[in-house]
């Protein structure tokens, strides 16, 4: 029998999130049952909920980073058990057949395509998937990551499972490495991720932002400077010498601007998507140097497993700011003007005094 559960959720695009009852299934015999300890914030959440993408169905439950211990298993489960502490990211189905999902990479799949932890076709209950704004879920085996940070940096870990593997991801599949100049335009939750784990793979960091008051903060983070994309003259004098920038900024800006940086055969990659298209690229800055303009999505279920053990080495957590669950709106206003260092992380704690 389905088993009740608590949450927040949006009923419509403009209205706030606020206490909703739902019900989650039963474990089947592939599942693993999770009480959410923690769930990280994405500007993906506020997008979906308020429909700036299109296609949001309602009541909307988002949460997409999420870290819990498990409280019972399917009778098929074989890697997980009562008691461990897991995560749950951005998907918790896919075709399990096409390519790309044989060859671990769940996050294109061209079957049915993937399930998204929220609002996605849920193939058990009907209707659509909730997300981690709740006590607990439920989530097949095939989806669910181990996580072996100590229990005091669990709330850090939960927005590794989106912003750590949307930056991890496009780093390791270009070969990002010692000896590589490396840039990350914009540091905010996806950016501050995406230098840590760059300078901990061994690269020379640079972070672009508007901000010169955020180059201390850089610096700490493990870049070895800040760029203001302001500065024609800083910008010129860095011209042709990256090999690779990881794009974070989700909002239209001139791409050619950091094209320009790029050293022959390098690459920017796009992981921010914005909600109206950015201005025209100028296709002789990839002609007449080589240069590749690319993006990247999230990771599959392998690939995040491997950036988890990958920070855990290296000591890489997010830089969080915890909230409870009723204060989530503000938050959500807050996260909209970039007024967090960087990632908000609810207690699910909270959720039974709301």
């Amino acid at each position: 029998m389905p088993t009740p559960a608590r949450a927040y959720a949006a009923q419509s695009a403009d209205t706030a999130l606020a206490p909703f009852s739902f019900e989650r299934r039963d474990p089947q015999a592939d599942d693993v049952a999770i009480d959410i300890l923690h769930c990280g914030v994405c500007h993906s959440d506020v997008h979906t909920a308020r429909s700036e993408w299109g296609g949001t169905l309602y009541p909307c439950v988002p949460g997409h980073e999420i870290v819990g211990r498990v409280t019972a298993v399917g009778g098929d489960v074989t890697n997980f058990a009562v008691g461990d502490i897991v995560g749950v990211g951005c998907m918790v189905d896919s075709c399990g057949t096409c390519p790309s999902c044989n060859e671990g990479e769940e996050q294109y799949c061209e079957g049915s395509g993937f399930v998204g932890t929220y609002n996605g076709p849920d193939p058990v209950m009907g209707g659509h998937t909730y997300g981690g704004y709740a006590d607990h879920i439920v989530v097949k085996q095939d989806f669910v990551l181990r996580i072996t940070h100590d229990e005091a940096d669990l709330a850090a870990v939960a927005p590794l499972l989106c912003a750590g593997i949307t930056t991890y991801s496009p780093l390791k599949h270009w070969k990002v490495g010692p000896g590589q100049k490396v840039g990350v335009v914009g540091l905010g939750g996806l950016g501050h991720m995406g230098v840590k784990i760059a300078a901990a793979m061994g690269a020379e960091v640079h972070v672009f932002s508007t901000s010169p008051g955020k180059r201390d903060d850089a610096k700490r983070l493990g870049a070895t400077d800040l760029i203001v994309s302001k500065d024609d003259a800083a910008m010129a004098g860095h011209a042709g010498s990256f090999d690779f920038i990881l794009n974070t900024v989700a909002a239209p800006h001139d791409l050619n601007l950091y094209l320009n940086l790029l050293k022959r055969d390098g690459t920017m990659v796009l992981v921010g998507v914005p909600d109206s298209p950015h201005d025209p690229v100028e296709v002789a800055n990839l002609v007449f140097k080589r240069r590749s303009l690319a993006g990247s999505l999230i990771g599959g279920i392998r690939e995040t497993q491997e950036m988890l053990d990958f920070c855990k080495a290296h000591g890489i957590v997010s830089d969080i700011e915890p909230i409870a669950i009723d204060q989530i709106n503000t938050a959500w206003d807050r996260m909209v003007k970039s007024d967090v260092k960087y990632r908000f992380v609810i207690d699910m704690d909270s959720l039974k005094a709301a």
